[in-house]
């Protein structure tokens, strides 16, 4: 039975980008059964049992079950020390709670792979001191651009590091947000660490790894990183959990982080699960194999839009350092047609059509698609689009790849209807 009306020629296409990814899926699988004995090896390390998904309530003083969580987190990232709670409510969260649980007043922030992520920019207060913000705080900013190639200037991070001794952190972002950068492998992070090391000892090497997690056999904190961040709701939660994030890295670094996510003198300690313990847990446990679904949807997106004209990067045969997907589709109207297939071929709110919007942290009208059972969850199959030049929309996510297909090639189908496609 033919559940969905395709046009022949988007079969056609769909058949031949399908045949041309099979070595990457058979590579993105070796990765997510390496990483997916990783975890499992945690688990049994570790002695997880169902006492650990026991709710705890108020203050939450003695949490068995978050205890464990947190090591096995930090077992997984190869790490000292790990904070993981659905107290956290965003990457950014996540990221805000890292940056300044470590930076004092007279200390530098240098963001070592150019300008970060837009909702970071409230965060630090580049451009202006926003209320609250770490430049309020009197902690100051200076960044590395990247190479004409979007690569990290390794030269100019240790010029930086020699001129300021005042620099404390330096951020490095994997993932190359609303960004036409590649993003980075962890090689790429064990180079930039390399050259930080090279030039001082004394600072905090700090990766924002949304995006990133169980991509590669490594994380950037297997290659040096002093401290990472992330969401559960996007790679590390697994598509189970339902919000979280988590912060790992050396013990002391970590310790500092609790006292910023709850206050000086209380720190970790506190902090009931409420019964969410399980949920992240299995989140954990899913993600290698959800992490895999992700990537195949996105190689085979890559694939399919190469087919009909498109530039996409990574291209399909690419190696890759995140799951996003980027796709020039070239005018405003292809991004709005697109996110709209891909909203029709979701299993939550098919029926919604998106509309640009003006949204908190960015700096241009963005046009989103989210069919997913978590609100915000880009591991679930999702798309972001800014509407500015160069008219990027950045695929992610995928539950399980054959339903992404599907979601894919309904936002295809859109292009295809509307006679937007560069390809006839």
């Amino acid at each position: 039975m033919n559940f969905f009306d395709f046009d022949n020629k988007l079969t056609e296409w769909a058949k031949t980008a399908e045949e041309q990814v099979k070595t990457r899926f058979s590579e993105i699988e070796r990765i997510a059964e390496y990483n997916q004995q990783k975890v499992l090896a945690a688990f049994i390390r570790h002695g997880v049992s169902e006492s650990h998904f026991a709710a705890t309530t108020g203050y939450g003083y003695n949490d068995r079950g978050r205890d464990k969580l947190e090591e096995v987190f930090a077992d997984v990232f190869e790490t000292e020390d790990a904070l993981v709670r659905h107290s956290i409510l965003s990457g950014t969260h996540a990221i805000g709670i890292a940056l300044f649980g470590v930076l004092k007043p007279g200390d530098v922030l240098l963001a070592a792979t150019g300008r970060p992520y837009d909702t970071l920019h409230s965060v630090i207060g580049i451009n202006e001191k926003n209320p609250g913000s770490l430049t309020e705080m009197g902690v100051g900013y200076s960044e590395v651009s990247l190479t004409a190639d979007g690569t990290p200037d390794l030269a100019g991070i240790a010029a930086a590091l020699k001129a300021d001794p005042a620099i404390r952190v330096v951020h490095i972002q994997r993932s190359k947000g609303y960004d036409t950068r590649p993003s980075l492998s962890v090689a790429a992070i064990g180079e930039i660490v390399k050259t930080v090391r090279s030039v001082r000892s004394d600072v905090v090497i700090f990766v924002d790894d949304c995006y990133g997690e169980f991509v590669e056999e490594h994380e950037p904190t297997s290659v040096g990183a002093d401290l990472m961040a992330g969401s559960l709701i996007k790679n590390a939660g697994g598509g189970i959990a339902e919000n979280g994030g988590y912060i790992c890295g050396k013990h002391e670094l970590v310790e500092r982080c609790s006292y910023r996510m709850t206050t000086p003198g209380l720190g970790r300690e506190i902090g009931a699960s409420l019964g969410h313990n399980r949920s992240l847990f299995m989140g954990l446990f899913y993600a290698p194999h959800v992490v895999g679904e992700a990537l195949k949807t996105a190689t085979f997106a890559a694939a399919l839009f190469e087919q009909m004209g498109y530039k996409a990067v990574p291209g399909a045969l690419d190696p890759r350092a995140d799951i996003i997907q980027t796709l020039y589709l070239e005018n405003p109207d292809a991004l709005i047609a697109f996110c709209r297939g891909l909203q029709a071929g979701s299993p939550i709110d098919s029926f919604v059509a998106p509309e640009p919007s003006d949204m908190p942290g960015y700096d241009s009208e963005v046009i989103m698609a989210a069919g997913t059972f978590t609100m915000g969850a880009s591991i679930e199959l999702s798309a972001d689009a800014p509407l500015r030049d160069p008219y990027a929309v950045f695929l992610q996510g995928g539950l399980q790849y054959h339903a992404g297909k599907i979601g894919v090639m309904s936002a295809a189908q859109r292009l295809l209807s509307e006679g937007l496609v560069s390809k006839n």
